[in-house]
This record gives structure tokens, sequence and C-alpha cells, in this order.
């Protein structure tokens, strides 16, 4: 029978706790594994959130924009039609003028 020796570095260290502490490390590795998986999922679930509110205001970004569009397009259109009717008044005005200035010679 082989005898029972404490591992490398640890000489002065029955081989009892050294078999103990070296069971206990994967439960302290898997307890770090769980932490840091929670701290992912986490910072995921975090990055998740942010990502929905971006999305929220892309969606009302282009709502605005869409709705900022018609009113363009709808005050370019009052404009076209008010510019139409001062150059249809000037043109009124321009001509009851001429009429007034012809019988201001007629008479």
């Amino acid at each position: 029978m082989i005898p029972r020796t404490a591992p490398a570095g640890h000489a002065d260290v029955p081989f009892i706790q050294v078999a103990i502490a070296s069971r206990r490390r994967p439960d302290y590795i898997l307890t770090m594994t769980d932490n840091i998986n929670s701290t992912f999922e986490h910072e995921l679930k975090r990055l998740e959130k942010r990502v929905d509110a971006l999305v929220r205001v892309c969606d009302q970004l282009q709502d605005e924009n869409r709705s900022l569009k018609q009113r363009q397009d709808v005050l370019t259109s009052e404009r076209a039609n008010l510019l139409q009717k001062n150059e249809q008044v000037r043109a009124r005005v321009e001509a009851m003028i001429g009429r007034l200035k012809a019988m201001e010679q007629g008479s």
C-alpha cells in the first residue's frame, strides 16, 4: 500500500485537510460561476431594457417625423394657395389702378 502524503506545497498540512479543502474548491468555483452568471444576466436584462427604450424612442421619433412631414406638406400647399391668391389680388389691384388712371385721363 502506498502511504498517503500531502500534495506538493502542503507538506506541513495533514493530507485529510488538503483533501477536504480540495473538495470545497468546486463549490467555491460553482459559487463564483453562479455570481458571474447572475451578474451577466443582470447586465443582459439592463441592456435589454435600454434597447427596448431606444426602440420606443425610435418609434416616437418616426411618428413625429411622419407627422412633421405631413404638416410641412399642408403648410407648403397653403403657402402655394396664398401666393396664388396674392398674385390674383395684385393683378386685380393693378387692373383697378389702370382703370382709375384711364378715367383720370379721360376726364
